[in-house]
């Protein structure tokens, strides 16, 4: 029977010097707490950073390999025709899409604020749907 992971990839030493460090200590100060030495805190820290960036590699890759389609907006798209366009590639890819006209439309006015101006496209924006219906706004 395999052991319950309470930090996912990370053990209990390598999260608890993460937090530490995202409180704002010093490795120094994280060895003087844990009790140990500063460099063995840097290998740990090191290691957990380590672990993580495979992770987000991994779930890229695993994101690769689960997508269904995607779509670029150009610049002078009206926002209001952006869902439109996503539902349609969705069903031309037989896929039920996990928001509606509201939902991708707000979403897209939060993920990318930066590409918008007024209700057009300033900059193109990228929309990547996956086999499970999620998609992913992604500004370019």
């Amino acid at each position: 029977m395999s052991k319950e992971r309470k930090y996912g990839l990370l053990t209990e030493k390598q999260y608890k010097v993460l937090k530490l460090r995202t409180e704002g200590k010093t490795q120094k100060e994280i060895a003087e707490i844990m009790g140990t030495t500063r460099e063995n805190i840097s290998i740990i820290e090191k290691n957990a950073l380590r672990k993580i960036k495979l992770a987000e590699e991994t779930l890229k890759t695993y994101k690769d390999l689960t997508k269904a389609g995607e779509i670029t907006i150009e610049p002078g798209t009206h926002l209001v025709t952006i869902p439109q366009k996503l539902i349609q590639l969705a069903d031309e890819k037989k896929i039920k899409l996990k928001g509606n006209f509201t939902t991708i439309y707000d979403h897209i006015r939060i993920n990318a604020p930066e590409n918008i101006e007024g209700t057009k496209i300033i900059k193109p924006i990228k929309i990547t749907i996956y086999k499970d219906g999620t998609y992913q706004i992604t500004k370019t």
